[in-house]
C-alpha cells in the first residue's frame, strides 16, 4: 500500500533530513540573502536528478514529474529564511552566524521539502502529473518572497492545480498536526506614525504644543476603530508596539514617533480601516494644534484555506496519522505571505506539531529558546508526500 511504502521512505530518510535541517540551523540567512541555502537546496536537488530554475534571486523551483500519464501539477512549498534573533547558547546545532536564528522554523520547512523531494523521486514510477517543488525566499519582510515569486511566474508553465504548505506549531505537540478550512491567517499592515507639535519646559505647557498628550488622545480613539467600527464577525487587531518622544522629566519633546500593526479578515474593511484611521488621527492632531503624518505599508493579504483541497488534505492526514492527531485549528491573527499563494490559486496551508512537553521543548516561533522535536521530521516528510500522492490522484 502507498501509504505503508510512504512511511518506510519516511524512516529511511529521517535521519538525512535532520542532517540538512541542522545544517541550515547552523547556516541561517536573513531575508533576501539566503544565498548559501539556495545553493545548499541545489546541490541537493542536483544530487536526487530532479532538474530546478532560479527565481527571485535566491529562490529555487524544482520539478519532479511523475512517470504515469496525468498533466495535473501540484505545487509544495517551502520558506527559507531566518530572523534577526540572537540564539540560546550551548546546542551543537546551533546558529554560527551572530545575531541570525531559524527562530520560525524555516529550517524545518525547508529540510523537510527537501526529503518530500527525496521520497517523490523514488517513487514517480507510482504517480502521474508533476510537482512543482518551490523554496521561497524573504517570508519574513516585506513585500514578501511569495509576491516576487508569483510575478515572476511561479505558478506557471506548468500551471499547479493547487498548492499545499506547512508551518511548524510548537503549541501541538509532534505526531499531531492541524487544518482549518477558510480563512485563517490575518493580513498584516504596518503603520508609521509621527506627531509634530511644539516643545518646551515642562512646567509650561500652555506655551507649547503637547505631542505626547496629543499622541495619548489618537491612541485612545483609534482602538474605536476597533471596538465601534469593525463588524465582530471580522477579527480586527490594531497594536502599537513602539513608541518614542525623546523629552524628559522637565522636556516636551518637539515630536513623537509611533510604529504598529494592524490586521483583519476582509479586504474591503482593510481599506475603510486604513483611510479611518488617517482620517481619525490627522483630524485629532489638527484639532489640538498639532500635524500628524500617518503612514499605512500595506503587507500581506489574509490566507485562506481553499475547502475541496483543505478538506481533502485532512482527511488524508486522517489516513495517514489517525484521526487521533488531527486537531482543528482556531483562527490565527498572525500573518503568512503563503497568503499570496492562497489568493491565486486553491490554497492549504497545515500547522506540524513540534512541541514536547516532556522534553521542554515549548518555546514560541520568534525567541531566543525556539526548538523543536526534530521526530516531527519524520511526520513532515511521510504526511506531506502522502497528500501529495493522494491529491494527484484526485479527479
Amino acid at each position: 500500500m502507498l501509504k505503508e511504502k510512504i512511511k518506510q521512505l519516511a524512516e529511511d530518510f529521517f535521519e538525512e533530513t535532520v542532517g540538512f535541517r541542522r545544517h541550515l540551523h547552523q547556516h541561517p540567512e536573513l531575508s533576501f540573502e539566503e544565498h548559501q541555502t539556495s545553493a545548499f537546496i541545489k546541490q541537493q536537488l542536483e544530487r536526487l536528478g530532479i532538474p530546478y530554475s532560479s527565481m527571485a534571486n535566491t529562490g529555487v523551483v524544482g520539478l519532479i514529474h511523475g512517470e504515469k500519464p496525468s498533466a495535473k501539477v501540484l505545487a509544495l512549498r517551502a520558506d527559507m529564511d531566518a530572523l534577526p534573533i540572537q540564539e540560546v547558547e550551548g546546542r551543537s546545532y546551533g546558529s554560527q552566524n551572530f545575531g541570525v536564528m531559524h527562530a520560525c522554523g524555516h529550517d524545518v520547512h525547508t529540510s523537510s521539502l527537501l526529503g518530500v523531494a527525496s521520497i517523490l523521486q523514488s517513487l514517480r514510477s507510482e504517480f502521474g502529473g508533476a510537482i512543482k517543488l518551490i523554496f521561497q525566499p524573504g517570508e519574513e519582510r516585506l513585500p514578501g518572497g511569495a509576491s516576487i515569486m508569483i510575478k515572476e511566474g511561479v505558478l506557471e508553465n506548468p500551471t499547479p492545480a493547487g498548492i499545499i504548505g506547512q508551518h511548524v506549531m510548537p503549541l501541538i505537540e509532534t505526531g499531531k498536526v492541524g487544518f482549518r478550512t477558510g480563512k485563517y491567517m490575518a493580513s498584516s499592515d504596518e503603520l508609521y506614525m509621527t506627531v509634530r507639535g511644539k516643545g518646551g519646559h515642562g512646567a509650561h505647557p500652555h506655551q507649547n504644543i503637547d505631542p505626547i498628550a496629543i499622541t495619548a488622545q489618537i491612541i485612545t480613539a483609534l482602538q474605536q476603530v476597533v471596538s465601534r467600527n469593525a463588524d465582530p464577525r471580522i477579527p480586527t487587531v490594531l497594536s502599537w508596539g513602539k513608541i518614542t518622544g525623546n523629552g524628559a522629566t522637565n522636556v516636551i519633546p518637539d515630536a513623537v514617533y509611533l510604529e504598529g500593526t494592524f490586521r483583519t479578515f476582509d479586504e474591503k474593511w482593510r481599506a475603510d480601516a486604513h483611510k479611518k484611521m488617517i482620517k481619525m488621527a490627522t483630524g485629532i492632531a489638527e484639532s489640538m494644534g498639532a500635524v500628524c503624518d500617518f503612514e499605512v505599508r500595506k503587507g500581506y493579504p489574509f490566507l485562506i484555506n481553499e475547502e475541496k483541497i483543505t478538506t481533502s488534505s485532512r482527511a488524508f492526514a486522517v489516513e495517514y496519522l489517525g484521526e487521533e492527531n488531527v486537531v482543528e485549528l482556531d483562527i490565527w491573527p498572525a500573518a503568512e505571505d503563503f497568503s499570496y499563494y492562497s489568493q491565486e490559486t486553491n490554497a492549504c496551508f497545515y500547522r506540524l506539531g513540534t512541541g514536547n512537553k516532556a522534553a521542554g521543548i515549548t518555546s514560541a516561533v520568534h525567541t531566543p529558546t525556539f526548538d523543536v522535536d526534530e521526530n516531527a521530521l519524520k511526520v513532515s516528510i511521510g504526511l506531506m508526500s502522502y497528500i501529495t500522492l493522494r491529491q494527484l490522484g484526485e479527479n
